[in-house]
């Protein structure tokens, strides 16, 4: 088989219901490296990437060398029924590429049909044109719904307050993307575990939401400082933006930052998207769509699923730190638990809400009930897979080549110094 046509058969794993795409300056399969992309930007992988796991067998090692002179290492993987590519020993990433299996990993069990929904008739004409006076940019965004599909045209400006960029830790300056994305009105929840996205919520205003950092750190480093931050990075520990101070990533009182893009985004709760009353826990507050058309809200839903009655409840996630560190894990005494993404686990009944940080209930939006999303103050912040369909994940084709948070090595204090625990 070809690379091409492998290329071909990933792409059509892929579910084509939702799409995320994002416009800026162009970049090549080459300088994308491990799970640059497919050609016209897509997220399967990229033609190196199959070629360096040509007659190898699964779990083989195997490494792609950049125009810029780095390899990158990893291992041959793919999901069942797709050719091995090269995939980068990190796993899943966030904001940086060459972090794993490709977006859109297909999710599991069978669908739940107390859980298929019709949402068109719901904020369908949702839009958003207000002047951002700290950035001096317009902020806008427009939903429609049509045939099936919720579309969305915005340019990626919030519209409230957000941190002062450029700083030290997030040095890019906010800017105006060209947004587009798409989900199916007709969401069906299955019964696995959900599939992983790479961004799996776009917020109402047009801000996209991402769960993981460019972060990593390997094995044996001694300091923090050895961990590098930029994007690209493929070490095996997959630093989280919250709940730490050990790394810096600037993020603001939104839980935000900035992409070497220009491209603002959310790691968790956006305060400044709430209103005083949703702060307060006196409404129940959505906040986006998710990448499989299931609505997101922040912290607070009904104690009971099926009655819009009573105080409204913190919702809890429902994962733990690990007793014991992972092997091979890098000594808890330079980074603690809880910083890696692996540190965490997901317990069933610990909290109210699921794997992806869903549950179904009512909502205000939804008063027979739907399955939705939370964002929370606590891990995961938000949801790291959604629950949808497999022709619900996106494809999230990109021609912008962002390429994460991308900037020094190191942690919080001078010089990327880092902070140990007291």
């Amino acid at each position: 088989m070809t690379p091409a046509n492998r290329t071909m058969l990933w792409a059509a794993t892929l579910g084509a219901t939702a799409t995320l795409t994002v416009v800026g300056a162009t970049q090549t399969n080459a300088q994308r490296g491990l799970g640059g992309g497919l050609p016209d930007g897509g997220q399967g992988p990229t033609e190196a990437m199959l070629e360096a796991c040509t007659a190898k067998q699964a779990e083989q090692s195997c490494s792609i060398s950049n125009d810029n002179g780095t390899t990158i290492s990893g291992s041959c993987r793919a999901p069942q029924g797709r050719p091995l590519a090269c995939v980068s020993k990190s796993g899943f990433g966030g904001d940086r590429q060459g972090s794993g299996l490709p977006i859109g990993e297909s999710n599991s069990g069978s669908q739940i049909s107390s859980t298929q929904a019709y949402t068109a008739g719901i904020m369908c004409a949702y839009a958003v044109s207000a002047r951002n006076e700290q950035t001096g940019l317009a902020s806008t965004a427009k939903w429609t719904c049509d045939r099936g599909q919720r579309l969305l045209t915005a340019n990626g400006v919030p519209d409230h307050i957000v941190g002062q960029y450029p700083d030290p830790a997030s040095p890019s300056r906010i800017s105006e993307q060209v947004v587009r994305f798409t989900v199916t009105t007709l969401p069906v929840a299955y019964s696995g575990p959900g599939g992983r996205v790479k961004e799996p919520v776009m917020g109402l205003n047009g801000v996209k939401f991402v769960p993981d950092s460019g972060g990593s750190c390997g094995d044996d480093i001694t300091e923090v400082r050895q961990c590098p931050l930029e994007a690209g990075g493929s070490e095996r520990w997959n630093i989280d933006v919250l709940g730490q101070d050990i790394f810096d990533f600037g993020e603001d009182m939104n839980n935000g930052h900035v992409q070497p893009t220009g491209a603002y985004h959310y790691h968790g709760i956006p305060n400044n998207m709430l209103s005083a009353k949703a702060k307060a826990g006196e409404e129940m507050a959505m906040i986006g769509w998710a990448a499989d058309g299931f609505p997101v809200y922040a912290r607070y839903g009904y104690p009971g699923a099926s009655m819009m009655l009573g105080q409204l409840k913190l919702m809890r996630p429902s994962y733990r730190i690990k007793q014991v560190p992972d092997s091979g894990r890098p000594s808890v005494a330079i980074v603690p638990m809880g910083v890696f993404t692996q540190d965490w686990e997901y317990a069933e009944g610990l909290g109210d809400l699921d794997q992806c940080n869903g549950r179904f209930g009512v909502t205000p939006e939804f008063p027979q009930g739907i399955y939705h999303y939370y964002a929370t103050d606590a891990y995961p912040y938000i949801q790291r897979c959604v629950k949808g369909s497999i022709d619900s994940q996106p494809e999230a084709r990109k021609a912008s080549g962002q390429r994460g948070e991308g900037r020094k090595r190191g942690g919080r204090g001078e010089r990327g110094g880092g902070r140990r625990p007291q």
